[in-house]
């Protein structure tokens, strides 16, 4: 009788702690009655969080520069997210966040270099030290591009879109009406997708959905079930081998030739040592020809003579 008591004890103990998991991150870590659960941020600090929703963006790169410092695993695949346009471009780094998440307009990564983000944490800005002023920028409009593997035939646009629509609102809780626009190239494999809040709206978060979708896509999924992201078009399922965000603030960036790239910046310079050699070479040139114009015209006149 005793041993059959023990083996429902243990029997529920596994069952509450089944239960006692958060679906929108598996990094967390849960247990209690009612379940609680947090993210690691340091060796001695957890963060509270949510898991009836998408965690901030600000608390995951929080998580993933401890896990990634401490040497646990984070991702599959290496490298920063693509650096083109207003694209993600520092990748990740350690953030600085307000208390329900949000990230601060000023981050410094623990350094004494600073520069500004908007609110989906991306930099808006060139780098400076701790005396920049920066000013929140909301992020209204996200650009998805995003390419899908091969399929038996070409997808219907109408259709394509509905199936975004329904993807973003089952996996990411974003209501449909924020899918503005839907484009394809068939030739591409290209789906282009429109994401756009109204200006005024502090409330959406639009880089939830972005954060979260660039892991299931590029990385791994964040999710406890690490199903990845499909779309649902004519009952096939269509999936993604690759995505790149594009965002728009509510305030232009403040970027200026401290943007660019090294390789940028040394073709610029090549470039113009290039043209200062040939404009010396020409005002060599010219000089010489004229004295050897200025030379030989007495000779001339001492023949004459």
């Amino acid at each position: 009788m005793k041993v059959l008591i023990a083996f429902v004890v243990v029997v529920l103990v596994d069952v509450v702690a089944s239960q006692c998991t958060c679906n929108t991150m598996k990094w967390a870590t849960c247990d209690g009655e009612p379940c609680q659960c947090t993210l690691q941020f340091s060796d001695v600090f957890k963060q509270p969080i949510d898991c009836t929703k998408l965690v901030p963006k600000c608390f995951l790169m929080k998580a993933e520069m401890y896990r990634a410092r401490t040497g646990k695993s984070t991702r599959s695949i290496g490298g920063k997210p693509v650096e083109t346009a207003f694209v993600d471009n520092d990748g990740i780094y350690d953030p600085e966040c307000e208390n329900d998440g949000k990230f601060k307009a000023i981050q410094c990564n623990g350094t004494e270099v600073c520069w500004c983000v908007n609110s989906a944490g991306v930099r808006r800005s060139d780098k400076g030290d701790k005396n920049i002023k920066c000013e929140h920028a909301e992020t209204y409009w996200v650009r998805l591009e995003l390419k899908h593997k091969e399929v038996s035939a070409a997808l219907d646009e109408a259709k394509l879109k509905t199936g975004i629509q329904n993807a973003l609102l089952e996996r990411y809780k974003l209501d449909k009406t924020f899918v503005s626009e839907v484009k394809y190239d068939k030739d591409g494999r290209l789906i282009v997708v429109d994401v756009k809040k109204p200006m005024t709206d502090r409330t959406t978060d639009l880089a939830l959905t972005t954060y979260y979708m660039e892991k299931d896509v590029k990385v791994l999924p964040l999710f406890t079930n690490e199903q990845p992201f499909e779309v649902s078009v004519e009952g096939s399922k269509v999936s993604m081998e690759n995505i790149l965000v594009y965002y728009v603030d509510d305030k232009a960036p403040t970027f200026t030739m401290q943007r660019l790239t090294a390789g940028i910046i040394a073709l610029i310079v090549v470039v113009s040592l290039i043209v200062l050699v040939g404009v010396l070479v020409l005002v060599f040139l010219t000089r010489r020809q004229k004295a050897n114009y200025s030379k030989a015209q007495p000779r001339e006149m001492d023949t004459m003579s």
